[in-house]
C-alpha cells in the first residue's frame, strides 16, 4: 500500500494522527502511540547479551534474525515512524486462583479463545490503509510474526514500560494486552517514552515458580514455564515438572501478581474473551484427546500450533502433580502412546500417582518392550521398591 509522497505538513501529520487514534479505538484498540524508527539504539546490544547468555534456549530464530530484530531500519530501511498499538485481553477473574484446582488445566489467559495474531492483523491492515489513503507513503504491519522488538518500541512510544518480568506494563491497562505495530515511511508526530514505575516492587520475580529471572529485567527462557510448555520440544526437564503444577499452556504468574493490574479491565473484544470450556478444563477430558479431537477442540486457538503430542505431554505433567488417583487409568493408556514424548511423561505421571508396587509391575511389563532411549531413561530414572 503506497502513495508517492512521504512528506506531510505539520498540520496534515497532526490531523492524520488524530484520525488514526480515533479509528484505532473505534475498532478495538485500547491505546495508540508513535515513536521513531531510531528510538531503541540500545536494543541490539541488549539482544546480543541475551542470546550470548543462552537465555533464548532453543529458539534459534532469535540469533538468526538478531540484526534485523535489533533495528527497525535493518528490517526495513525506508521506515521513519513506528505506530504501536495495544489491545486489552484482560481476564474477568483472577487466573491464579486456578492453581489450587489440581484436577483442572490452567491455560494462559491470552490463549483461552481465538488466536490473537488473526484478530489484530486484520485490524492493523485496516489502519494501515487509512494511513496510506490520508497520508501517502508506504506501510508494513507486524504482530509478533516478524523480527520486531515490540516491547522496547512500545516502551519508547509511551504505551508502557518493561517491568522487572520483561513484559510491558501500563498504568491504564495493567499487564494484560497485546501489541501490534505499523511501520510507515511517513514522519508522524512522536509521543514521549514512558518511565519505569516498578520502584522497589519485586512481586513478579518472587512469584516465578521456576526462578526464571536471573535478575530484574532479565529472563532465562530455559527456566520459563511459558517457554517450556509452548516452545520446548521433547520431555520437560525433571526439575521443572513439579513447579509446573497444573499449567498446561503458558504461565501467568508474573503478570497476575503485578499491582498495576488493579487498573486493568476485562477484554472488550469478544474473540479475546475466554471460552467457557477453556476457563477450567478438566484434565480427564483433555488427556483423552487424540490428534483429530485435539485439532477440532482447539480450532482457531493458538494452542493448536504446538500439536497434540506436546499438549498431552503438558497435561500428563499436570496429572502427575494433581494427586488425583482417578486419572491413573487415563495416564496408563498413554504409556503405550505412539509418541515417545507422551510415553515418557506418562511414565513420570504414573509413578507420581501409582503405588510403588503398581509402578514396578507396569515397568516390568513395558520396559523390556521399549526401544526409544528417552522413554527407557524415564523408566529407569527411579529405583522402585514394591510395597
Amino acid at each position: 500500500m503506497s502513495l508517492t509522497s512521504n512528506v506531510l505538513t505539520q498540520k496534515q501529520a497532526l490531523r492524520l494522527k488524530s484520525d488514526l487514534v480515533q479509528r484505532a479505538k473505534a475498532i478495538g484498540f485500547d491505546d495508540v502511540r508513535i515513536t521513531g524508527a531510531d528510538a531503541i539504539p540500545q536494543a541490539p546490544e541488549r539482544l546480543r547479551a541475551f542470546v550470548d547468555a543462552g537465555y533464548h534456549a532453543s529458539m534459534s530464530w532469535m540469533p538468526e534474525t538478531m540484526d534485523r530484530r535489533g533495528d527497525p531500519k535493518a528490517l526495513w530501511p525506508e521506515v521513519n515512524s513506528v505506530i504501536m498499538l495495544a489491545m486489552n485481553y484482560g481476564p474477568e477473574e483472577n487466573p491464579l486462583e486456578l492453581r489450587s484446582h489440581k484436577e483442572k488445566g490452567a491455560v494462559s489467559v491470552y490463549a483461552r479463545n481465538r488466536d490473537y495474531h488473526d484478530i489484530i492483523k486484520g485490524k492493523l491492515k485496516e489502519l494501515a490503509s487509512l494511513v496510506v489513503s490520508k497520508g501517502g507513503g508506504d506501510v508494513k504491519v507486524f504482530v509478533d510474526t516478524a523480527p520486531v522488538m515490540e516491547k522496547p518500541l512500545a516502551y519508547a512510544a509511551g504505551l508502557g514500560w518493561q517491568g522487572k518480568h520483561t513484559n510491558l506494563v501500563s498504568r491504564e491497562l495493567g499487564s494484560w494486552f497485546f501489541l501490534g505495530s505499523i511501520f510507515t515511511t511517513l514522519d508522524l508526530p512522536k509521543d514521549e517514552p514512558e518511565v519505569d514505575h516498578c520502584g522497589r516492587c519485586r512481586r513478579c520475580l518472587d512469584a516465578c515458580p521456576t526462578n526464571a529471572f536471573p535478575e530484574p529485567y532479565k529472563i532465562d527462557a530455559r527456566r520459563c514455564i511459558s517457554y517450556l510448555t509452548i516452545e520446548h520440544h521433547g520431555s520437560i526437564p525433571l526439575e521443572f515438572r513439579e513447579p509446573m503444577g497444573n499449567r498446561i499452556y503458558g504461565c501467568d504468574d508474573c503478570l497476575g501478581v503485578c499491582p498495576w493490574n488493579k487498573f486493568a479491565q476485562a477484554a472488550s473484544e469478544a474473540k479475546l474473551q475466554a471460552r467457557e470450556d477453556l476457563k477450567e478444563p478438566e484434565l480427564a477430558f483433555l488427556l483423552q484427546l487424540d490428534d483429530a479431537a485435539f485439532r477440532q477442540f482447539f480450532s482457531g486457538s493458538p494452542i493448536k500450533r504446538i500439536g497434540r503430542n506436546r499438549f498431552i505431554r503438558n497435561c500428563l505433567i499436570a496429572a502427575g502433580n494433581s494427586g488425583e488417583a482417578n486419572l491413573l487409568p487415563i495416564v496408563e493408556q498413554h504409556l503405550s502412546d505412539d509418541a515417545s514424548v507422551v510415553r515418557s511423561m506418562a511414565v513420570w505421571a504414573y509413578e507420581k500417582l501409582a503405588t510403588a508396587a503398581m509402578f514396578a509391575s507396569v515397568r516390568e511389563q513395558l520396559l523390556p518392550q521399549e526401544s526409544e532411549e528417552e522413554v527407557r531413561e524415564e523408566w529407569l530414572r527411579t529405583e522402585v521398591n514394591p510395597q
